[in-house]
């Protein structure tokens, strides 16, 4: 007697060569005397099926972590950026109010969740509306050297640094007395410019003309007599004691014979400054009548 095992691929039932099983068949066949065999004991070998099912168990394990890494993206990025905006608030070396004006700069509000009114939308906030003659205003300084000033007519920015057409040191707005139509604007550096320009501009105002004023930074350092007493004939009376890096808004006349009512000004003092070397913001806002033929 004699024992043979092979490997053939098929079917377990000993049939070989059979079609659609990725498996091998192992058979195990004894001989008897005579030539006779005993019948065949065969057996699947399911390491083949084996390697499938891990292959696709692996599949499916990496695509659940996939999906699991985009989940926790998902939380923890909206969570880190909320982190990092209150660390941000609590750390600002800037004022609440300079942080505001940063805001309504660029036309964002500093509180996201407030609602907009007809009295906080815009660059020129609070929206004003005169009587009929009359053409509306709104001016503000800048804050520290950080926000630039702005000037408003008729509800719509004239000059601010989102059109950057503002600056250091003095900027200024003509207006038309009879029309309210702009005719000009002009910024000067008082800091690290020259006078002559400022004086040639105020020169060149039309009788009639309107004149609006708003400081930024540092106004005074070289405002000579000459620039003084040509502001003073517009109207001002502050402009007489400007000094360095005071705050300073104005809205005076070509031709104008009394001081002017609108007019705003704030020293630069280490005792009650609000932005450590300069003082706070200062507003003006109102009304002026046009000039009748």
């Amino acid at each position: 007697m004699g024992a043979a095992d092979w490997l053939e691929p098929g079917n377990p039932d000993g049939g070989g060569g059979g079609t659609g099983s990725a498996c091998l068949t192992w058979c195990s066949c004894r001989f008897q005397a005579g030539g006779g065999t005993r019948p065949c004991q065969c057996y699947r070998d399911i390491r083949g099926m084996l390697t499938v099912r891990v292959g696709k168990i692996k599949m499916v394990r990496r695509q659940i972590f996939k999906r699991w890494v985009v989940q926790c993206t998902l939380v923890l990025v909206p969570v880190v950026v909320l982190i990092t905006l209150i660390l941000q608030n609590n750390s600002n070396p800037f004022p609440a109010e300079v942080r505001g004006a940063l805001f309504e700069a660029f036309g964002v509000s500093s509180k996201v969740s407030q609602t907009p009114t007809k009295q906080s939308v815009g660059l020129c906030a609070p929206l004003q509306v005169c009587a009929e003659n009359h053409f509306s205003f709104f001016i503000q300084s800048g804050a520290a050297n950080v926000v630039g000033p702005k000037i408003c007519i008729q509800n719509k920015l004239i000059l601010g640094t989102v059109l950057n057409n503002a600056g250091p040191g003095i900027n200024l707005v003509t207006v038309d007395g009879r029309t309210g139509q702009v005719l000009k604007t002009g910024t000067f550096n008082m800091y690290s410019g020259e006078v002559e320009p400022l004086i040639e501009f105020l020169k060149s105002i039309e009788t009639g003309s309107v004149v609006l004023v708003a400081s930024f930074d540092e106004p005074a350092s070289k405002l000579n007599d000459d620039a003084r007493k040509l502001i003073s004939e517009l109207g001002s009376t502050a402009v007489k004691s400007l000094g360095f890096r005071d705050n300073w808004v104005f809205v005076g006349g070509k031709g104008a014979s009394v001081k002017s009512d609108f007019e705003k000004h704030l020293k630069n003092d280490k005792a009650t400054n609000k932005y450590e070397d300069w003082p706070e913001i200062i507003k003006l806002q109102g009304c002026i009548p046009k000039l009748l033929e």
